[in-house]
């Protein structure tokens, strides 16, 4: 049986309810344009303000107290901004060897890591390795949630570029030292090291440097379980690595 071709009474009356349907569409895409062109405008302004000031809160730390105050509404979270030359360089070192070899060198993303990654992720049919660099890492914690997503990787991806374009690796890495997850509460590396050692940032040692750097991918649970072996082995590891490591 033939298919019914529409009359031409039909399609007239059809086609102005086509084009209300295009015109529609049409500033609904234009709109989402103009609004991510606003918020990523947004977000470029907000990094070139870091060039000269210290962030006083971040996504991640609003989300950690959010976290506290559901248990307690009193609780409040423990973090002290300490300057770059305020920070031990053993801790520099430990955190570059740790999450980030190749820092002072790439542009924000490690391909290299980023290959590997996905064919060892391919492997076990699951996500098992990352390769986040630190700059990615400071862009998430900023502005971004922990959730793991296409479209939440490609903004990561955006404001990890206009970080490398806008601060020097040396307020990078001031930045994500001061305020990087430590602890169920504790972030930065002054909050850490007095909640862990009870010393400053400055007094660090090698051994207390690498400890806290091990600690990076999953700190509240290597706060409750600092005798893990895990942690013991990887601290020693990072401390053979540390003499290689150059720091700006």
């Amino acid at each position: 049986m033939e298919a019914a071709i529409p009359s031409p009474a039909i399609e007239a009356h059809l086609r102005p309810a086509r084009s209300r349907v295009w015109r529609w569409l049409r500033r609904i895409v234009l709109a989402l344009v103009a609004l991510a062109i606003a918020y990523n405008a947004w977000l470029f302004v907000q990094v070139w303000w870091l060039r000269e000031h210290n962030p006083g809160t971040t996504a991640f730390m609003q989300k950690g107290l959010a976290r506290l105050q559901e248990r307690n509404p009193k609780a409040q979270i423990q973090h002290r901004w300490v300057p770059y030359q305020q920070i031990s360089v053993h801790l520099k070192r430990a955190v570059i060897a740790a999450e980030d070899q190749k820092f002072l060198d790439h542009d924000g993303f490690d391909w290299e890591e980023v290959e590997k990654a996905i064919a060892r992720n391919q492997a076990r049919g699951r996500v098992v390795r990352g390769a986040s660099t630190i700059s990615q890492q400071l862009a998430k914690n900023l502005f971004l949630s922990s959730q793991r997503n296409y479209l939440r990787k490609a903004q990561e991806a955006v404001i990890t570029l206009m970080i490398e374009q806008t601060l020097e690796k040396r307020r990078i890495l001031e930045i994500y030292l001061n305020v990087i997850e430590w602890g169920d509460g504790f972030y930065g590396a002054e909050a850490a090291a007095r909640h862990y050692f009870g010393a400053s940032a400055a007094g660090l040692d090698e051994e207390q440097a690498a400890r806290l750097a091990a600690m990076i991918p999953n700190p509240r649970y290597f706060d409750r379980r600092r005798d893990s072996p895990y942690l013991a082995r990887r601290t020693e590891d990072l401390r053979r690595y540390m003499p290689m490591i150059a720091v700006p």
